[in-house]
């Protein structure tokens, strides 16, 4: 990248801007998430309930969670919008294509940390992948990621059970992704795609772009981002939070450690099961899985119903439909499942 290009195409009034406004929004975003609390507590208290009460806890967690999860969303995915400018899709594939797998799959599921599509919405970058000839198991090894480990996941998981459990999920994730990718490019599948695809496969890849950005076209794009991003995902966010309070404030600890509870050995399996019809991302299901936990649930059972609802949603195999073949579809849900189940028990087993 040429920086000297890139200061030649800056207007420096408007850098300015950003320089002041940034540290300035930064400064009220650290104010109002150290008063997430105090919000809370005068939101019951306005309401004439009291923390005593089933309705007063509900409220309390949705008062308390929803500026919670905006404010890391907002700030995180403002980060990672910036980083994405220096990443477009042409470079992306550029990048993976003609990797060998393994080099191939790392680099592919650590793309998808910084891509946060939602299962279906990776789709169409996964054909563009193939498209520019990037190998079959290094592409699903980014489906796979782009949707589960992505950043809004981090963020939610580090602000809500801090920095020990984000890393795990974060290394178990793209342990999955990595090694369900490699599974897949061994076994050979290519035939399994459907006729077009295999025909663009087949094909020549796409040419690059190489437009550089000014840094304030870098500032605006990590803006930008946040509106895209943010505004898909808030009404998930919303319901997301509503059914975690429901369950925080109204169900009984002992009944989700019964049906949830480490010692009930086939939740995992369970819950793996019951996520894959759902559909939601990231930011809709990571306010129910801390309430579920809060009420007693095994972190690994709750961790693998997670990742079965973000990454084996039945809408994303409706639309792999029509890029994949039946055997390709169902060794997709098979290997990757397996990777969860073992997660799910993993954690169960260690925490």
């Amino acid at each position: 990248m040429n920086t000297s290009t890139e200061t030649l195409k800056t207007n420096p009034s408007c850098l300015m801007v950003w320089l002041i406004g940034l540290p300035l929004a930064a400064g009220l975003w650290f104010l109002a998430y150290w008063h997430l609390g105090d919000f809370a507590d005068w939101t019951i208290s306005v309401l004439g309930l009291t923390r005593d009460t089933h309705l007063g806890e509900a409220v309390h967690f949705f008062a308390y969670d929803t500026p919670k999860v905006f404010l890391l969303l907002i700030g995180v995915v403002y980060l990672i919008g910036v980083i994405q400018t220096f990443f477009s899709p042409e470079r992306t594939r550029a990048l993976l294509a003609g990797k060998r797998l393994g080099i191939g799959n790392t680099l592919a599921a650590l793309l998808g940390i910084v891509t946060p599509f939602c299962s279906c919405s990776a789709v169409p970058l996964f054909i563009g992948f193939l498209s520019a000839g990037v190998p079959l198991g290094v592409t699903f090894s980014f489906l796979i990621s782009a949707p589960m480990v992505n950043e809004i996941a981090l963020a939610l998981l580090l602000g809500l059970f801090g920095w020990k459990i984000a890393a795990l999920y974060l290394v178990t994730g793209l342990a999955v992704a990595i090694v369900a990718g490699l599974v897949i490019g061994r076994l050979g599948m290519e035939r399994h795609l459907q006729d077009w695809v295999r025909e663009i496969h087949a094909g020549n890849a796409a040419p690059t772009t190489g437009d550089q950005l000014s840094w304030e076209d870098r500032l605006r794009g990590g803006l930008h981002h946040v509106k895209e991003i943010v505004g898909k995902v808030w009404p998930y966010i919303i319901v997301g939070i509503g059914v975690g309070a429901a369950i925080h404030g109204y169900v009984p600890q002992d009944f989700m450690a019964s049906i949830m509870g480490k010692d009930a050995w086939w939740s995992v399996p369970g819950a793996v099961i019951l996520g894959i019809p759902m559909y939601t991302n990231a930011a809709g299901i990571i306010p129910i899985v801390e309430a579920l936990i809060g009420k007693g649930a095994a972190l690994g059972t709750t961790l693998a119903f997670m990742m079965s609802v973000i990454a084996l949603s039945l809408p994303e195999m409706l639309i792999l439909r029509k890029v994949l073949k039946l055997p390709l579809i169902a060794t997709f849900v098979g290997v990757v499942g397996t990777g969860i189940l073992l997660v799910g028990f993993l954690f169960n087993a260690v925490l």
